[in-house]
């Protein structure tokens, strides 16, 4: 993967109307959740970054005006009803045909002019997804403690996957339509950005990153994120992803720990029966010999699921590759 690149001054003076943007459909997706504060800012600032995109807001049972703001500032405004960003973002990437699809939280934190340089990278380099790696403008612009757990979320995203993404947390994504049509989703909540570095990890798809601006939210505007509440969830989502995109290593590794106890608890036993001729514990006998049963019914079950995640891989690698690669028909008339 690709380190982050600076999005600077000469860089984000992309041309306005460069002819291979110009050849794509553009869609700007906005997932939403009580941004009245906000969405109108973020809506007139991608339009003025991308005229040429439509922007969606799908609003996700609002109950203040987002959905009549966004659609005055000129969006494209629909309603998910399933509550969570995972449900709204499976509706957008199911209903919305584009070519480039960029993903924005509605909180008015990110820098819209980085889109293009974004896409910029996306088309020259033919990747399937640019992070916005976020680079804080303003103190206050992380709530106390969220640095932190991002930190210490993506050092625990790159043990268990081994990536080197810098900001798995970031909701600022510029995507291929080839990573949309084949990406699952199957999280509720605001861990669906852990399942899509997952997803291009998995595939090895080309991705990279670019540093941008971050700023601290509007008055008026409050975070929907709990810094314990979600970050143990979004934990508990790596954590469930590892087991079922890695289930050898995972099972192998309960399986060696069982093992390992077993052997603890039977060798006092193996030790007393060898000295005295007797099995002096006949419980601690039993539970060893039932730990050391689950450790190889934990190491079958991590080889059997290994072969089903292969299968499963297979099918979505194969969804993946039906849909043209990113600036794939302009490349062909050069």
């Amino acid at each position: 993967m690709s380190g982050a690149e600076a999005a600077g001054p000469d860089v984000l003076r992309a041309p306005a109307h460069d002819n291979r943007l110009k050849r794509q459909r553009v869609a700007v997706l906005v997932p939403c959740f009580n941004e009245q504060a906000s969405i109108a800012k973020v809506v007139k600032d991608f339009r003025a970054a991308l005229p040429e995109a439509v922007i969606y807001v799908y609003d996700n049972n609002s109950s203040d005006r987002t959905a009549e703001l966004a659609r005055a500032a000129g969006a494209l405004v629909r309603r998910e009803m399933h509550q969570g960003k995972g449900n709204v973002v499976r509706r957008m990437f199911a209903d919305i045909e584009a070519d480039i699809y960029v993903l924005v939280d509605g909180d008015a934190t990110y820098h819209a002019p980085s889109a293009r340089t974004m896409i910029a990278r996306l088309l020259q380099e033919r990747l399937d997804m640019v992070v916005a790696a976020r680079a804080d403008q303003e103190h206050n612009a992380y709530r106390r403690g969220h640095r932190t757990g991002n930190r210490l979320l993506t050092a625990f995203f790159a043990s268990v996957f081994g990536a080197t993404f810098t900001d798995i947390l970031s909701g600022f994504r510029v995507f291929s339509r080839r990573y949309v049509k084949s990406f699952p989703a199957l999280s509720r909540g605001f861990e669906i950005e852990t399942e899509l570095a997952v997803h291009a990890l998995e595939l090895d798809l080309p991705v990279g990153e670019v540093s941008t601006p971050y700023y601290a939210r509007p008055a008026g505007s409050v975070s929907k994120l709990s810094t314990w509440h979600d970050g143990l969830r979004i934990i508990a989502t790596i954590v469930g992803l590892y087991r079922s995109e890695r289930p050898l290593p995972f099972f192998s590794g309960i399986g060696l720990l069982l093992a390992a106890l077993s052997i603890v608890l039977a060798f006092p036993i193996f030790v007393t029966y060898f000295e005295q001729g007797i099995v002096p514990r006949i419980p601690t006998a039993i539970l060893a010999t039932g730990l050391m049963l689950l450790a190889f019914l934990s190491i079958v079950a991590g080889l059997v699921l290994d072969t089903v995640t292969r299968g499963r891989r297979e099918a979505k690698l194969i969804a993946y590759l039906q849909q043209s690669a990113p600036d794939a028909a302009c490349t062909d008339q050069h």
